[in-house]
């Protein structure tokens, strides 16, 4: 039985829009300059503390904390204000690509997201993917991407053995999860890392094209 255990923003959700707006704010709350948008970007797909520790290493864990939180409230404001488009949009044809990735035979469908479950469950929500995904695993419950808790806890969950699960994803952290627990990886161009930074198994430009390469790297699908 194969699985797909999927990455979120940057890869299914084009959320940077989202993520940048909520920073502004955590930032101006802290009274400090926010960093360059890419540096930014740079940092999405990690636990929060984890990014916050890059973007400011010098602010010390307590100020990384405050950050943090204030991060999550604004991002949490913005959903009560703006509803399921807090979230940002799928990027074009990710419906379609999942739609045609479960119809594969015996196919399993996962979630590793640096995100909170309550800020999953709100994506899932408002693009209508409730119950598209067997396993849903977040920052809430392991260590920061690239640790592979995330991944090892995915195919637990779902008794599937590693050799036969594929991860997808847009950052060098996702690529380096994938190999920390031993499983394929797909990298897309179209996120937040650059594309010739992904070290991994198949890299594509498009969703048409993720399909092929999900059963291409696990030897022809089911």
């Amino acid at each position: 039985m194969p699985l797909v255990i999927f990455d979120i923003d940057g890869t299914l959700v084009d959320s940077q829009s989202e993520i940048l707006a909520a920073m502004a704010v955590a930032f101006a709350q802290a009274g400090l300059a926010m960093p360059p948008r890419a540096q930014v970007l740079a940092i999405v797909g990690l636990s929060l503390p984890q990014a916050f520790a890059r973007l400011m290493p010098d602010l010390g864990a307590d100020g990384q904390s405050r950050m943090a939180e204030a991060y999550k409230a604004a991002f949490a404001d913005r959903r009560l204000r703006m509803g399921a488009a807090a979230g940002g949009p799928l990027f074009p044809g990710a419906l379609a690509a999942l739609e045609a990735i479960s119809a594969m035979p015996d196919m399993v469908l996962a979630v590793a997201t640096g995100k909170s479950m309550r800020g999953l469950r709100a994506v899932l929500d408002g693009h209508g993917l409730q119950g598209v995904f067997q396993s849903l695993q977040t920052a809430d419950d392991h260590p920061s991407k690239p640790h592979p808790s995330m991944i090892l806890a995915a195919l637990e969950d779902t008794g599937v053995r590693a050799d036969r699960a594929v991860m997808v994803g847009d950052t060098t952290f996702d690529m380096e999860m994938a190999r920390a627990a031993a499983v394929r990886s797909v990298g897309v161009t179209w996120g937040y890392h650059p594309g010739g930074h992904l070290v991994a198994d198949r890299l594509i430009g498009g969703f048409d094209a993720l399909p092929g390469a999900v059963a291409d790297v696990l030897g022809g699908g089911a």
